[in-house]
């Protein structure tokens, strides 16, 4: 620990109101390095803590978070549908997905919302200014981030937006939960042996699972026979941040794909949640992001 983040931890007094994450695991997660920059730079009397919290111990983490105050909470693996059943209320855009990211204690309950679609479309709206509509999107996953991204794809207005999984109940399952949804008819799933004929349509290929996260590193969604289905100037977006590049990326730039890593969607959705738990519309995005690239040396 050096000296400053010394001087940030003597600060914490019995007042210091808490804002956190939880996950399993939660070691590798950089929500606090970006949020602990952000309410420093704004000179409030937060914190943001990691909480490990293994999926049998859910309920009694948020029992155990009302008890002790917690302001709210972000959400990550496994924990993102599995919250559902424990919250009082929850968005629309939320409900509509059926994963919850952002946590926020009001009154005697917990309100649930989903900030990943912000974030997700974020750096694609900002940084590839082009004709969605014509575009087809094939997302490698079916779990609750696969929902967001299936949310911003639909927000982009993608023509196409196909969804690929292993498990055939899970993915079974995945489609039905939509039924009900305003997105229900604007995505098509399909099994793992599909992408052969998938990949070489894509113009943004996502991976959406956990594959290739650390410690995980050396481990990608797709093989390197199956990347070389890729054409060229496809975006490639994997929603992992660690490590920067991740082997699918790696894999992908092989291909000229054009990559895209998680970072991003991490400051923006991370944005999102902030003013939520703030009450306020403006948030140092712009440290948000420097914190994050001077933690990982870029």
């Amino acid at each position: 620990m050096n000296s400053e983040d010394n001087n940030y931890c003597l600060s914490i007094t019995g007042k210091t109101k808490l804002l956190g994450v939880i996950g399993h695991p939660v070691e590798h997660s950089l929500s606090p390095v970006m949020h602990n920059a952000a309410l420093a730079k704004l000179g409030l009397d937060y914190v943001y803590l990691p909480f490990p919290i293994a999926p049998e111990n859910l309920e009694t983490a948020m029992a155990g978070f009302a008890a002790i105050g917690v302001v709210g909470f972000s959400v990550t693996i496994p924990h993102k549908q599995a919250i559902l059943p424990f919250l009082s209320e929850i968005s629309p855009i939320a409900q509509a997905i059926g994963a919850v990211n952002t946590v926020t204690r009001q009154g005697n309950g917990w309100v649930g919302t989903n900030t990943d679609v912000e974030g997700f479309i974020a750096p694609l709206q900002t940084t590839y200014h082009q004709d969605w509509s014509q575009k087809v999107a094939v997302i490698l996953g079916n779990g609750g981030a696969a929902r967001a991204v299936v949310a911003g794809c639909i927000q982009l207005g993608l023509a196409e937006i196909h969804v690929v999984g292993r498990n055939l109940q899970k993915l079974s399952q995945f489609r039905q939960s939509w039924q009900n949804s305003i997105f229900a008819d604007k995505f098509q799933v399909h099994y793992w042996e599909e992408l052969p004929k998938l990949i070489p349509q894509a113009n943004l290929l996502v991976n959406t699972t956990p594959i290739g996260m650390y410690p995980h590193i050396e481990n990608s969604p797709l093989s390197v026979d199956e990347m070389e289905y890729l054409s060229p100037n496809v975006i490639a977006y994997d929603l992992i941040y660690i490590p920067k590049p991740t082997r699918f990326l790696q894999l992908a730039e092989k291909q000229k794909a054009i990559p895209i890593d998680g970072l991003e969607m991490l400051v923006q959705q991370g944005a999102a949640a902030l003013k939520i738990w703030l009450q306020q519309e403006k948030v140092p995005v712009s440290e948000m992001r420097q914190a994050l690239q001077n933690h990982l040396g870029l």
